[in-house]
């Protein structure tokens, strides 16, 4: 399963850590991609419990950096700034605005997310699948037609020769991608320039500035409103990402003072010093995180159709959009019955910006009973969603009649692990620990 997988790795870091530190570690805070949804939360929350960590938070990646960022710029500038997290790593792809205020004259710095965008499906990963299938092209081109995509070792061995040709094209103009006995004993070499190498990503650098362009739109700013452009994950370091970003900015220079391989490290280990309540400097004691949920939630309604009847059933009523500060609470009034005498409803709960549940995620259901028989309309039932600071979402209803309520925590979908599970997992990781 994925948390067990996911538990592996946060066990070998824990493990690293209490090598270096000396010391056993029990606490974490953990970072996420912002798209994460409510059940890959819990699930991340799950997989620190078999680790044997507590999880003290949760935290989006380009907060994370954006943290790391401020606390090494608060102290020079010590005035309010608006910064653009740019976080392009090997799988994921972020773009954040936070405003960050050193709280001068308040007595307590505030780190706030205005809006977040990006593609859970969008990095380094897939400029290298772009360099693989050129590559493939150029053997068959020039060895015939042949069935190398059915071997998975050539293939292996090719995407991480394209790999590497990809990172020195971040310090050269051209280098070659080479295999050696690639496919049925014949040796593979061809040449690729940085020019060629944008051309064959140029969609996948544009889905990127559709992104920047959409997160400026949903914080209602437009770029000059950008003191700061932060780049966050080693694909950042691709020439054509930093060109955009100078040409979008107007010049603008991109802040490379913290490495972007470690930066999002850097603020959860901050954010993990300050939930510890140890920290000495006032910096820090005085930090205040607001976080953003980054899609909107909310639950499926039936909309009547004149002469006959409710019949469409797959409408969202958005309670709360996306980008809203996190934690929150919000309620849905006067929602109700369909039908005469309806003693029971479902509350079908989703996750997602289109208008039709069917292209949304389902995140949970429950059932609400005991509603006292009454003509359709009549019972007014209220929905209520509470997010706390890790993103985890529980949603309640309530009959304003009779008072009886019902309520899901959406903490995964239906293949949650139960606590007898991480509790047995746990364990196991114990005793390899031991060993």
């Amino acid at each position: 399963m994925p948390e067990e997988i996911s538990s592996m790795v946060l066990a070998k870091m824990r493990e690293t850590a209490e090598v270096y530190l000396g010391k056993t570690v029990k606490n974490a805070v953990v970072t996420v991609p912002v798209y994460f949804s409510n059940s890959q939360r819990q699930a991340t929350i799950d997989a620190g419990a078999i680790a044997g960590l507590n999880i003290l938070h949760i935290i989006n990646e380009p907060t994370a950096a954006a943290l790391a960022y401020g606390l090494e710029k608060m102290p020079v500038s010590n005035q309010r700034r608006t910064v653009l997290v740019f976080d392009l790593g090997g799988g994921t792809f972020d773009v954040s605005i936070l405003e960050i205020d050193p709280g001068v004259g308040m007595g307590k710095g505030v780190f706030e997310v205005k809006a977040i965008a990006g593609d859970t499906h969008l990095g380094g990963a897939d400029f290298d699948n772009e360099m693989v299938e050129y590559s493939l092209r150029e053997f068959i081109r020039k060895h015939g037609k042949m069935d190398i995509k059915s071997n998975h070792k050539a293939l292996r061995r090719l995407r991480t020769a394209c790999e590497r040709a990809k990172r020195i094209l971040s310090f050269t103009s051209q280098t070659r991608i080479e295999v050696d006995s690639l496919h049925e004993g014949i040796d593979f070499s061809t040449s690729i320039t940085r020019s060629r190498f944008e051309e064959l990503n140029k969609h996948l650098f544009s889905k990127c500035m559709e992104a920047l362009d959409k997160c400026l739109q949903d914080a209602k700013m437009d770029r000059r409103s950008i003191h700061d452009v932060v780049l966050v994950g080693g694909s950042t370091r691709i020439p054509k990402v930093q060109s955009m970003l100078g040409d979008f900015f107007d010049g603008k220079e991109l802040c490379r003072s913290i490495n972007p391989d470690e930066a999002v490290a850097y603020g959860a280990a901050i954010q993990a010093f300050i939930l510890s309540g140890k920290a000495s400097d006032g910096r820090l004691l005085d930090m205040l995180l607001r976080d953003v949920t980054p899609l909107s939630l909310g639950f499926e309604v039936a909309t009547p159709t004149i002469g006959m009847g409710p019949t469409i059933y797959d409408v969202m009523e958005t309670v709360i959009p996306r980008n809203t500060t996190i934690p929150v609470k919000k309620t849905a009034k006067g929602c109700s019955t369909l039908f005469d005498n309806q003693e029971l409803i479902s509350c079908k709960v989703y996750e997602g910006e289109s208008k039709s549940t069917r292209d949304n995620n389902l995140l949970g259901e429950f059932l609400l009973s005991g509603i006292p028989p009454a003509p359709s309309g009549v019972p007014k039932i209220d929905v209520t969603f509470d997010i706390d600071a890790n993103g985890v979402l529980n949603v309640s209803a309530e009959d304003m009649t009779t008072g009886r309520t019902n309520n899901i925590t959406i903490t995964n979908h239906s293949g949650r692990l139960r606590k007898e599970e991480i509790e047995r997992m746990a364990l196991q990781v114990e005793r390899h620990r031991g060993n």
